[in-house]
């Protein structure tokens, strides 16, 4: 859809084509659901993942990442990168940026509504560079 949007004050044949396969897509997708389930903790888990200059159009990256509270999954986000990062690290590193912060948006909230003071927090991430980074005080 974000792809889409960028044209639709011009849009040609194909992009309308794109936007009636989606539309079917979603029109088949009516019975998918997400499930919460009741679990005894309230634990903080987040994945995180970018495709490095992955627009043709300008090199910018993608990020995205997708935040689990009590195991059910609560919060997520894709968005492309407001500038242009040099190396595969530094484009995972930003995408852990953007999911730290949600993380701590989400542990306050809790903290705000008492439910869980001491509720652990973990943020997964495959680049083991961005990884390094983000592990060093300095």
């Amino acid at each position: 859809m974000s792809v889409v949007s960028r044209y639709m004050h011009d849009p040609r044949k194909g992009h309308m084509e794109a936007v009636y396969q989606i539309l079917r897509y979603l029109k088949s997708a009516l019975k998918k659901e997400l499930i919460f389930r009741k679990n005894d903790h309230v634990s903080i888990e987040g994945y995180c993942d970018s495709n490095w200059a992955s627009c043709a159009n300008n090199r910018r990256s993608n990020s995205g990442y997708y935040i689990f509270v009590g195991g059910n999954l609560v919060s997520w986000k894709s968005k492309k990168q407001t500038v242009v990062a040099r190396s595969t690290a530094e484009a995972e590193y930003r995408a852990m940026i953007l999911g730290v912060a949600e993380l701590l948006y989400l542990k306050s909230m809790l903290v705000e509504l008492k439910l869980d003071q001491e509720a652990k927090m973990k943020l997964w991430c495959d680049n083991k560079s961005a990884i390094s980074i983000a592990n060093n005080p300095v």
